[in-house]
């Protein structure tokens, strides 16, 4: 027998051995509620997809954490917005000027955060929240473009992504955008690394069930920026991404790369009608 596909086949049947064969069905009953606005976190699946409902990821963690979600006390991502509203007023850049010059309060956001990624006519690409934000930084301000995944840009999508709590997620696959979510639709369901895993593979055919000590989730993006409690850091989608496809033992795309953004694309539109939780709370 070949060695090289022994081990592989081993490794694979490692990784599969710790699914648990019977699901655990999400709380039917669980229901969202922040500052008296229920969200909404189970909905029927858009027509695109191969399953009839979609959950949030909020629905399959424990009592615990959905309730540090559900208090904005408690949710440690709501540091990272008071921060973000602080850099949002300061000035910076040889334009003198801070985002608050041009946008005036981070409530003109609402709604931005619910249709991203987008694709931006004036580029000629499919762009993430992240790129709009140094766009801005660069072009308007004049200042230096954050890092994607550094805790200042992550701390602003935050800001911005809490201006569009509750609102659907509405995210355009038609058009321009179209071959971007092919891209991304073939990236979610292509096999990756030495365990030969896909997306899909967890978040389509295994959710629900447990995988170690945790449930799978349906890998949707409504919640992002996440809080990790885990690695006790918000984490944006990317960095999700990059995580996912490590553990497949397999070589990962960029940060902030046009790979991860038609993966971000595809991955939100699976999304589409539930609502937007950022900064969410994750295991």
């Amino acid at each position: 027998m070949n060695i090289s596909n022994l081990t592989k086949g081993l490794a694979i049947g490692a990784a599969l051995a710790v699914l648990m064969p019977l699901a655990a069905s999400a709380d039917e009953n669980a229901e969202l509620v922040i500052d008296g606005v229920t969200l909404v976190t189970r909905t029927a699946a858009p027509d695109h997809m191969n399953i009839d409902e979609i959950i949030s990821g909020w629905v399959y963690r424990n009592d615990e954490t959905q309730m540090m979600q559900m208090d904005d006390f408690e949710n440690a991502g709501m540091l990272a917005v008071d921060a973000a509203a602080t850099d949002w007023a300061t000035v910076e850049g040889e334009a003198g000027e801070s985002c608050q010059s041009c946008h005036g309060d981070p409530s003109s956001m609402e709604g931005v955060r619910a249709v991203m990624p987008r694709y931006n006519e004036a580029a000629g690409d499919l762009w993430s929240l992240e790129e709009y934000i140094n766009d801005c930084r660069t072009e308007r301000m004049g200042a230096e473009a954050l890092g994607w995944n550094s805790a200042d840009m992550i701390n602003m999508t935050a800001l911005i992504s809490l201006q569009s709590r509750g609102m659907p997620v509405n995210v355009a696959i038609d058009g321009p955008a179209a071959p971007y979510w092919e891209q991304g639709r073939e990236m979610y369901y292509t096999r990756y690394g030495q365990l030969e895993l896909a997306c899909a593979n967890c978040h389509e055919d295994n959710f629900g069930n447990y995988i170690r000590a945790d449930h799978l989730s349906q890998g949707q993006t409504n919640g992002f920026p996440a809080y990790r409690l885990k690695t006790t850091s918000l984490n944006s989608i990317h960095n999700r991404f990059r995580g996912c496809i490590r553990d497949t033992r397999g070589e990962t795309f960029a940060i902030g790369s046009p790979e991860f953004t038609a993966l971000e694309l595809y991955v939100a539109s699976r999304g589409n009608g539930l609502s937007v939780e950022g900064p969410s709370v994750r295991n």
